[in-house]
């Protein structure tokens, strides 16, 4: 049972996983704020939150999950979810990419800078608004995948992933910090 759960979990999510990696490698170009900031000078996101890094990590989700759609046929007797519906597929890609934004515009309002760790929020983020949002626009697929043991998975495997992918893109040299 933990087994399965955990397989679920971690497929249901990959559309959402994979965002934030793709955005980090794809990013560059025009930031989302503009350069803007608030009255006391803060910026509003800053220059690691772009047009291309949010479009790209966005197609990078959908795609994964169209993906593990076409390969659903072979793996059904391991993965016991249904397949992605493009409401979700959509929904937990860029609910992912909005969760890492807002996060950015909190780290900002609190006065950490890029890069600065916060701790909690950088690992969980974007899996509550991607949920938030596929729980909105796929509430079927959403309810019928995401049961109370999915979710518990959820909330634990994901700090252990995150941390350890920012990890290895750190050694790689792909971060410049390893959170």
């Amino acid at each position: 049972m933990i087994f399965e759960t955990v397989v679920v979990a971690i497929w249901a999510m990959l559309p959402a996983y994979i965002p934030n990696n793709v955005a980090v490698l794809a990013g560059g170009g025009r930031p989302i704020d503009g350069g803007r900031t608030l009255g006391d000078g803060t910026r509003l996101l800053g220059d690691g939150k772009t047009w291309r890094g949010t479009a790209f990590g966005t197609a990078a989700g959908v795609a994964v999950a169209l993906a593990l759609n076409r390969l659903h046929p072979f793996v059904s007797d391991v993965v016991l979810a249904d397949p992605f519906p493009l409401l979700a597929a959509l929904s937990l890609a860029f609910g992912a990419m909005v969760g890492d934004i807002l996060a950015s515009f909190l780290k900002r309002r609190t006065g950490r800078q890029r890069g600065t760790a916060f701790p909690g929020v950088d690992q969980l983020d974007f899996v509550v608004v991607s949920l938030l949002l596929t729980a909105i626009v796929a509430t079927e697929w959403f309810l019928d995948t995401f049961t109370l043991p999915v979710l518990v998975a959820v909330v634990v495997l994901t700090p252990l992933l995150h941390v350890s992918t920012n990890a290895i893109a750190y050694a790689f040299g792909l971060k410049d910090e390893p959170w």
